[in-house]
């Protein structure tokens, strides 16, 4: 599991880290159990990163749950955590990284993102854009369909009408 760790301040507050609230309502309910306490998760000689409070059942340990989100492309994010401060344009913040996770043996790259989002995601509106268009050209043709059938129908109950041969001997 991912055991990096970042503190954040600004102006010599600290700012706080909501880690609660970062996984999915999907992930807390039905794929980590309630009832399962990771007692022997670790007992491996292997230890990779943080490891697991053993007092706390799975499902309330979303940094776990967060990390074990399958990514669909080689480079993804992984939400952190919240900062529940307003924070403004051009404002100095301090960022103090605890490098814990081993990258080094794959040459993999790690990076910091601060994000604003929003009850819809993120700040990327092409996702948004695309749906739009996508819609929008369902939507014209579909029109278009619906034109052409009500200008020339098909006829009914002429199975004839639907040969592409209308030479003799066709059926």
């Amino acid at each position: 599991m991912f055991n990096d760790t970042y503190s954040f301040s600004r102006q010599n507050q600290s700012l706080t880290v909501n880690k609660n609230g970062i996984a999915w309502k999907s992930d807390k309910q039905k794929r980590f159990g309630k009832d399962v306490f990771p007692k022997n998760f670790q007992g491996g000689g292997l230890v990779g990163g943080a490891t697991l409070n053993v007092s706390i059942p799975l499902n309330e340990q979303e940094d776990l749950m967060v990390w074990m989100r399958t990514a669909a492309l080689p480079t993804f994010r992984k939400l952190y955590g919240k900062i529940d401060v307003d924070l403004q344009a051009n404002e100095i913040i301090n960022v103090t990284l605890k490098n814990n996770y081993n990258t080094y043996s794959f040459n993999g790259k790690k990076k910091l993102v601060l994000s604003t989002t929003s009850w819809i995601g993120g700040r990327n509106d092409f996702l948004g854009i695309a749906y739009l268009t996508v819609g929008m050209i369902c939507f014209v043709l579909s029109m278009g369909f619906t034109v052409v059938y009500f200008i020339k129908p098909r006829r009914l109950g002429d199975p004839t009408f639907l040969s592409w041969n209308r030479g003799p001997g066709s059926h």
